[in-house]
């Protein structure tokens, strides 16, 4: 179906703020999102201007102090949750161990923590690093993505899980999971590595208890950008002893008092540590300023467009039979991506980048097609599947340094 048959694009305006790498279809956004003129412009006047000519007085001046909780904020819209409740510090892996432990405290009748096999793997180290920290305090069960739901038992303290698989896009039934949780008081800990930004979530509306994510996928902060952390209100009221280990010194109540004994701050604060990294989060800052005025509902119904043209294409051009979608067919059970198997994968990956559609490879044999609905079209679809056809039909991906495996795939 040629690119003007398709529905009119709300968001076709959006492409213009972004800068599009010449002669490329970007088809990464769920490993790293591009850069905007808004984050380009923003990184450069904090540098020159607030950094550059205000210095220290910047901390208070431009509100540099606050930028986690700002900032946080503006990721809270995006994510179904309230004001006062989501912080941008930090890693994921960071974030995750200062939430598992607030969820083991929570929960301390409790040791397991549940979560699936092909969970991001991070994910299931951090869980456990700390059962080597605390012992038989803490416990990790790992079952088939497909048992999860059945294997919430009494014993679990806290499930864990990636809302969108990362190999295959599947979406995890979020209601399904929480009110099955919530059956056998068990907390739900959500990573949105590959949700926030990609489609609406509701993290209060589904009475998930904690979550985790990047900025620098679909919300197109900048390699490396500062996550973010959620904590539902029912866990933020009043209590007597902190709900995560990692004490620093903004996580106090009182920073700038200098006291040699830690008072947790009240609120989402007792969950920073150290200082804000200013360009970073200036960054994160920037880039969310272009959903400011954006209908989330509208990303989500351009993604499952976008992912929906992609496999028709491919069925057209006779490449599902030779590498098969490991996706949900059902777009609604996925995320905004699609994966698909092959045993040269990778080669094909590297054959297509090289002709100028960056796609990428997830090991071990699966070619892994992302689609951000800010910035991709139906006419990138078009030309990139017909490309793919080209480098699979041909065998392009069988020439030698296509075989030849980078230190980063």
């Amino acid at each position: 179906m040629p690119h003007h048959q398709h529905p009119q694009d709300p968001l076709a305006h959006v492409r213009a703020k972004f800068h599009i790498p010449a002669n490329t279809i970007y088809l990464d956004g769920n490993s790293l999102g591009l850069l905007s003129e808004n984050v380009r412009a923003r990184v450069a006047e904090t540098m020159q201007h607030q950094w550059g000519n205000d210095v220290i007085t910047s901390w208070n001046k431009h509100g540099w102090i606050n930028l986690p909780l700002t900032v946080g904020d503006k990721i809270a819209r995006l994510i179904g949750a309230p004001a006062g409740t989501t912080l941008c510090c930090d890693s994921i892996s960071v974030n995750l161990f200062k939430i598992l432990c607030a969820a083991l405290q929570i929960n301390s009748g409790r040791t397991e923590v549940l979560s699936t096999k092909d969970n991001f793997p991070t994910d299931l180290y951090m869980v456990q690093g700390l059962q080597q920290l605390l012992g038989e305090r803490c416990t990790l069960r790992l079952v088939p993505e497909h048992e999860l739901l059945d294997a919430i038992s009494e014993k679990t303290a806290a499930v864990l899980v990636t809302e969108v698989n990362f190999r295959t896009g599947r979406k995890l039934p979020l209601a399904d999971l929480s009110a099955r949780a919530r059956a056998q008081g068990a907390l739900t800990i959500l990573d949105l590595a590959h949700s926030a930004g990609a489609f609406p979530v509701q993290l209060l509306e589904n009475d998930i208890d904690f979550a985790v994510g990047c900025t620098y996928k679909y919300l197109n902060a900048g390699p490396g950008a500062p996550a973010f952390l959620y904590v539902a209100p029912k866990h933020l009221q009043q209590r007597t002893t902190p709900l995560q280990p990692l004490y620093g010194w903004l996580g106090h109540a009182e920073p700038f008092a200098f006291t040699a004994e830690y008072a947790p701050a009240q609120g989402i604060r007792q969950f920073l540590t150290g200082t804000p990294p200013i360009l970073a989060l200036a960054a994160v800052d920037a880039a969310l300023d272009v959903f400011a005025d954006i209908d989330m509902a509208d990303v989500r119904q351009k993604s499952i467009g976008l992912s929906e043209y992609w496999l028709e294409r491919m069925a057209a051009e006779g490449l599902l039979e030779l590498m098969p979608s490991i996706s949900p067919a059902n777009p609604e059970e996925r995320g905004s991506q699609l994966a698909f198997q092959h045993e040269d994968a990778y080669a094909i990956c590297q054959a297509l980048i090289a002709e100028g559609v960056i796609a990428d490879f997830r090991a071990p044999e699966y070619l892994r097609v992302g689609f951000s609905a800010l910035y991709n079209t139906y006419g990138e679809v078009e030309k990139a599947v017909a490309t793919l056809a080209g480098v699979v039909h041909e065998q392009r991906y069988e020439r030698a340094e296509f075989q030849e495996r980078s230190a980063v795939t």
